[in-house]
Order: C-alpha cells, then sequence, then structure tokens
C-alpha cells in the first residue's frame, strides 16, 4: 500500500495576534489577523503494515508509542493514558475508525518547529494529522469542517479557555493570510505577491530563544483581563486592532516599507501592555543591536515569554543579524514564505 504523505505549514504572525479570540474579534472594529505560511511544515506519514496494534514514531519526542487496539476505549481516549499522543489520538477518534482500520497502522510525525516555540506548531501539526487520516480512510472532509473540527478538539484538549484560531489557516490556504472577522464566519483574505513574500523573507528573520511558553495560558489571562473591562488590555488591543487594519491596508497598497513598520510598532506596543512577553534574554539581543548602531524592531510569535521571535531589519543585513543571534546563543530559524494551496 502506498505510504499517505501530508504536509501542512507552521505560521509566523506578524500583526493581529490575540484579536482571533472569539468574541473579541467580533467586539472590537476592523479586526484582521495576519500571518504566514512558513516553509516550516509538520509531517504525517501513515503506512499499512502486517504488525498487529497501531505504532506511533515522533520525531520531535523521539519516541515510539506502540498500542493494542483494545486500549483505543472511551475511557482511554479522554483520559491522559496515551500520553504525548493524547491530542492526535482525539483526533483520531472523530473519525470513529473501525479495529481492522487502526490494525497494521504504523504514524510517522515531525512538527516542523520546536516546541514551544509560537509558530502554532501544534495546530498545524493537528490539521495535517486530519489532512492524513482524512486521506487513508477516505474520508470526505472540505477545509472549513476539518478547521472546526480540529479547533474544537484542541481546546477541549487543552482545557485552558478560549483558543485563537490563526494557527490553523496557513496549514490549509498557504501564502500570506490576513483573516478577517465576521459574525458566523472568518473571512480569508489570500495577500500572497512575490514582492510581498521577498520584502519578507530578506528584512525578518526568524530566531528560536532556546525557551519554550505555553500560548494556552497567556489567552486565557488576556481573555479574562478584557471582559472585566481592564483599562489596559482594552485599549491595548483596540490600539493593536488598529495596527492591523492598517497592516492589511498597507499590502493591499504594496507599501512594505510601512508594512514592516507597522509590524516593528505592533512588537512594541504588545511589550509595552504585557511586560512579560519579551524574556530578559530577548530584550538583550536588541538592546545589544541597537547600542552597536543597527537598527532593529523586535516582535514575539505567539503569547511570548519564551519561544520564537522575529527581528525586524530592513536597513540591517542578515549576515550581522546571524552573528549576533549567534553570540547571544539562539537560534535562526530559516524559513520562505510558501505559496498559496490550491482548492
Amino acid at each position: 500500500m502506498v505510504p499517505t504523505v501530508n504536509q501542512g505549514s507552521v505560521r509566523v504572525d506578524l500583526v493581529g495576534g490575540t484579536l482571533d479570540i472569539h468574541p473579541i474579534n467580533l467586539i472590537l472594529d476592523n479586526v484582521f489577523t495576519i500571518n504566514v505560511a512558513t516553509s516550516l511544515k509538520a509531517q504525517v506519514k501513515i503506512t499499512k503494515s502486517t504488525h498487529t496494534g497501531l505504532t506511533i514514531i515522533s520525531q520531535d519526542y523521539n519516541k515510539k508509542y506502540q498500542y493494542q487496539i483494545t486500549e483505543f476505549t472511551k475511557q482511554n481516549i479522554f483520559s491522559d493514558h496515551f500520553q504525548e499522543m493524547s491530542f492526535l489520538v482525539q483526533l483520531m477518534n472523530y473519525f470513529n475508525p473501525s479495529a481492522i482500520q487502526l490494525e497494521g497502522m504504523v504514524i510517522e510525525l515531525a512538527s516542523g518547529a520546536p516546541a514551544g516555540s509560537g509558530l502554532g506548531g501544534s495546530s498545524a501539526m493537528g490539521i495535517t494529522f486530519m489532512q492524513a487520516m482524512s486521506d487513508y480512510l477516505s474520508y470526505q472532509l472540505d477545509r472549513s469542517k476539518m478547521l472546526k473540527v480540529v479547533m474544537d478538539i484542541e481546546a477541549r484538549f487543552l482545557n485552558c479557555g478560549p483558543t485563537g484560531y490563526q494557527d490553523y489557516y496557513p496549514a490549509l490556504y498557504g501564502g500570506v493570510l490576513a483573516l478577517e472577522a465576521n459574525v458566523g464566519e472568518v473571512i480569508v483574505h489570500q495577500l500572497y505577491t512575490p514582492e510581498l513574500k521577498q520584502s519578507l523573507e530578506s528584512n525578518i528573520t526568524l530566531v528560536f530563544s532556546g525557551k519554550s511558553r505555553f500560548s494556552a495560558i497567556n489567552n486565557w489571562e488576556v481573555y479574562q483581563a478584557f471582559f472585566k473591562k481592564d483599562e489596559q488590555v482594552v485599549t491595548g488591543l483596540k490600539q493593536i486592532a488598529s495596527l492591523s487594519n492598517q497592516a492589511y491596508q498597507a499590502i493591499i497598497a504594496g507599501e512594505l516599507d510601512k508594512l514592516l513598520d507597522i509590524i516593528r510598532q505592533e512588537g512594541e506596543l504588545r511589550s509595552s501592555l504585557f511586560s512579560e512577553i519579551e524574556t530578559v534574554e530577548m530584550r538583550d539581543l536588541k538592546n545589544d543591536l541597537l547600542e552597536q548602531g543597527h537598527d532593529v524592531g523586535l516582535k514575539v510569535c505567539g503569547a511570548g515569554g519564551g519561544g520564537c521571535f522575529l527581528i525586524i531589519h530592513p536597513e540591517v543585513s542578515s549576515d550581522i543579524i546571524a552573528r549576533f543571534i549567534k553570540e547571544h546563543q539562539m537560534d535562526k530559524l530559516e524559513f520562505k514564505v510558501d505559496p498559496p494551496i490550491e482548492g
């Protein structure tokens, strides 16, 4: 049997993160969340073997998990029986596969991003896994339904309050996306152009700090503060919404230098709003660059407090940025902006 292989991009968020949490996305005006599908990809490969049971091989955990089909009871699926694989097992359970379909299945996984990177790796993996299972089982599931199913199951699995929706779209749509909040739907604007791709790849560097971050906790804190009418949080999210609209308009108008400045402004605004979003190490790197006369901005990916961040450097060469990253014992993550996915 020919293996089923699927890939899905992890995202880099540019502007408008946190605004993708329902119903904050509907309460604020002119909300866009803009992100990029990257060449960093989650990958799922499913093959059939003659061995008994189900095998999951995780590159990220460097482990092989072997299960007997009798273990897939409702009690086990919705407990911690499957440990690190619980989320994927719950996704698998959505299809209600028969024992004969699971028998001899070998699933190989690679997330494409460091754990806790703030790049939405678990969501991209969820979408990619769902696509792979759909193909393997010849199950028809359109993009909108697939996104809703994965988002609901992950929110239930995390059990940390509402989750944002932006992480799921790049793996399904590719390109550069502006996700516009609307009653009853999220409108997907595909903004990809070769010029935008070149500008982002040349002027932005993606860095992994080496520290992980559990983004759902931060989302829950912001969510509660917003509905408790915390003035600082409400005002800050309104300002982020304004910047997200400006970023959308800048891309439409082809004002790509302006877009880079807006990304930088958004990073500064988030840092002033949420003091823990930048780690000490991130600030040290940024300040070191500034003190050496290199005009750069810093934008944390996801909820921050670790994980990945962007250095925005339109007037500084990538080689100089790479040298400073290495000196601060962090990792530069090479990425390209992935083209749109047809269909």
